[in-house]
């Protein structure tokens, strides 16, 4: 293995690569251009780098030609198994065009992907052996904080890495931490969806009742938003489920997989959370209800129809 020399980073010398442009990727990805740095950007839905294409980035044909192409590389696609295709290939095909086939020595390989803190692991020692720093840091602030540069970044890796990347990082969130070693980003991602599930619950639950009870529930929410209920998913998600509007800043299904993945890890650990596992059986009712592809806050229509109650204008 050749020695591993960990480059300087600065827009007039470090090429940047992104894969995956979705809800979240298209906006951090041209927070990144907008302080200068030359992006090469992949989908495996073309047409989602259209508008960062036309902003100057170059479009690659595989996870392969971005990191042929880049000295950092970028990830944040759907399900762990998206994690280990695009990273490193699939062995069904046989197919070379995945990120390892092409990262060069001395590249970073940063993947921003809700994942298993297990894959985060296994893929630091794959590129270890190449020569290429790895990091998992995965993001929270949905679309929102996408959208703003807001994001809340947990980061897991080296020290180093982890210094030499922040002021790129800083591009796209406003929280950027180091919380461990390989896969410790993940690991604090868990932490966060396991909050966030059984927060929802509670704010749709909350305006369901204050419904019922014939409050208004507008001035339920400036309410409570100012009291110890107040938290993100209440003053961002509550006007929307209010105004019917369930589009995703982050996808129902993406959000049991995040779900199950903390199950997992809390098997393999010996714990037991109630709560989150109550959580995921009210998303799976969802999911059943062809909920899949909206909004996390679209658990407000589980309710309703648990409930036989109407109360938010369906404009689906």
């Amino acid at each position: 293995m050749a020695s591993m020399i960990l480059k300087s980073i600065s827009p007039n010398t470090t090429k940047l690569g992104f894969i995956g442009v979705g809800v979240m990727g298209q906006s951090m990805a041209a927070h990144l251009m907008k302080h200068g740095y030359a992006m090469t950007v992949y989908s495996r839905t073309a047409s989602k780098c259209a508008a960062l294409v036309e902003a100057g980035a170059k479009l690659a044909r595989s996870p392969k030609e971005v990191a042929e192409q880049s000295d950092i590389i970028f990830s944040i696609v759907g399900y762990p198994k998206d994690v280990e295709s695009v990273m490193l290939g699939s062995s069904e095909t046989g197919a070379r065009d995945a990120v390892i086939d092409g990262v060069r020595p001395g590249s970073i390989v940063v993947d921003m992907t809700t994942s298993k803190p297990s894959i985060a692991k296994r893929l630091h020692e794959l590129f270890k052996e190449k020569s290429v720093f790895s990091m998992d840091c995965p993001v929270s602030g949905g679309d929102i904080g996408a959208r703003n540069a807001a994001l809340t970044i947990m980061c897991g890796g080296d020290q180093e890495v982890f210094d030499a990347l922040v002021p790129v990082l800083q591009c796209m969130g406003k929280t950027v931490r180091l919380m461990g070693g390989p896969g410790m980003g993940q690991a604090t991602k868990c932490a966060n969806q396991t909050m966030i599930a059984s927060t929802m619950v509670g704010v749709c639950e909350a305006l369901l009742f204050a419904h019922k009870s014939g409050l208004n529930v507008e001035d339920v929410i400036a309410v409570l938003s100012g009291g110890a209920a107040q938290c993100f998913s209440l003053t961002s998600y509550g006007p929307r489920i209010l105004k019917g509007d369930m589009k995703p800043g982050f996808y129902v299904e993406h959000f049991v997989k995040d779900m199950k993945i903390v199950l997992e890890e809390c098997d393999r650990m010996g714990i037991v959370l109630p709560g989150l596992t109550q959580a995921k059986m009210l998303y799976e009712i969802l999911i059943a209800q062809g909920g899949g592809r909206l909004g996390t806050q679209a658990l407000m229509l589980a309710l309703e129809k648990l409930n036989n109650i109407e109360f938010v204008p369906k404009n689906l």
